[in-house]
Formats: C-alpha cells, structure tokens, sequence
C-alpha cells in the first residue's frame, strides 16, 4: 500500500497515524503536486495529497483515505460507534481540515515552505493576518480539550488524529498552544505525542525534513 504526499502536510501526516494506529504497512512515496508523476496523478487526478494505491484500488483526499483504513482494519476503531462520540469525533477533524488548517496555512507557507522549499520569498504580512485568524480558534480548541481522555471521550479517535496533526505542522514554524494560555490543549496534545504510533510517524517524518531542508 502506498501514500502518496508530502510529511509537512498535516493530511498526509493524519493518513499516516491513522495506518500506524491500525498496524497497517505503508510505504510513503514522496509527491509533489505542481510536478506530479504519472502513478501520482494516476492516484489522484485533481493532484489532491494524500492519494493511496492499494493493489489496482487508488483514492485520494485524507478523509476518504482514513475512512477506507478503518474499514479496512476495525480494531482500534477511529470513528467511535456511540452516535453522540461519532459526531465529536468528525467535527473535530473538520475544524482541522477546513478550519483550522487554513488559517494556520499561510503561516507555515510564507515562513517555512516557501522560503526553504520552493525559493519564493514569504510574505510576513500574510503570515502574521494567519496567527491573527488561527488565535480564537486555539482558544475554542481550549474550551474542548478535556483534563482526562480525549477530545470526543474516552476513545481516541480521528478527531484527536486530525488536530494534533495541525499542530505538528505548525510547530515547525513555532506556532501551537502555548502551555499558560491554553494548558489543557497543551496537556492532552502531550497525551497524542507520547502515543507510540504517533511517536513512529513523526520519527520518519523528522528525519525526511532533516535530509530536504539540509539538502
């Protein structure tokens, strides 16, 4: 099974951590979509990342992808079956993906992406209206992180996945939760980071960073 995508980006890391929870092997094969390679487009013909190829079965989009790996492998289940949990669980992984990654997107691009991997100079104006956009959506993040547990209960979940997954992207340009104003968020974002898949992802994902941006 292959992932096709770039590590940096919080969709292909949510795949990942979803795959690594369920003990599903996958190879990542780096992806460019303004240069993209035939099996990648073959993957995902509007150059979408993440894209799977699984046998002659391809799909692209992350929702699409981890909803496939959960059937695909039910235990852990990510999607609790509790309806009220459920539904947690997937408007947190919306905030992430249409909430919160668009406003923490032109942060990362103009002080990170851009400069270092694309040679286009950042646009620190942009950068700072994307902390002013990304502040009340950290404080709402606060009002939900629970003391205990996870943000949809007591069962980790896609929810949990997708934000955390945010946060690591924006951590490379040393944005996140900060520990005093949001201390909650800090503690349970603490709780995804000592899980061992989690651990495993961002292991191999530091080292494809460490290897591009020394390059």
């Amino acid at each position: 099974m292959k992932i096709f995508g770039f590590p940096l980006s919080p969709f292909v890391r949510k795949v990942h951590v979803v795959a690594a929870e369920k003990g599903i092997a996958v190879e990542t094969v780096l992806a460019n979509p303004m240069a993209p390679e035939p099996e990648f487009l073959a993957a995902s013909p509007f150059r979408k990342i993440p894209a799977l190829q699984d046998g002659d079965f391809t799909l692209a989009d992350s929702t699409a992808i981890a909803t496939y790996l959960d059937a695909l492998q039910p235990d852990p289940p990510l999607l609790p079956a509790a309806a009220k949990a459920r539904a947690t669980a997937i408007w947190f992984e919306e905030v992430a993906d249409t909430i919160l990654t668009p406003a923490g997107g032109p942060i990362v691009f103009n002080r990170l992406v851009g400069p270092k991997f694309l040679g286009l100079p950042g646009d620190e104006d942009a950068a700072r209206a994307g902390e002013v956009a990304l502040a009340p959506i950290l404080d709402y993040i606060e009002t939900a992180a629970p003391a205990q547990g996870w943000l949809a209960g007591d069962q980790f979940s896609i929810g949990d996945i997708a934000i955390a997954s945010v946060f690591a992207t924006l951590r490379y340009v040393g944005v996140g939760p900060d520990a005093v104003r949001h201390p909650n968020t800090a503690a349970w974002f603490a709780r995804v980071e000592a899980r061992p898949a989690w651990q495993a992802v961002l292991g191999r994902e530091a080292a494809i960073f460490k290897e591009r941006v020394s390059a």
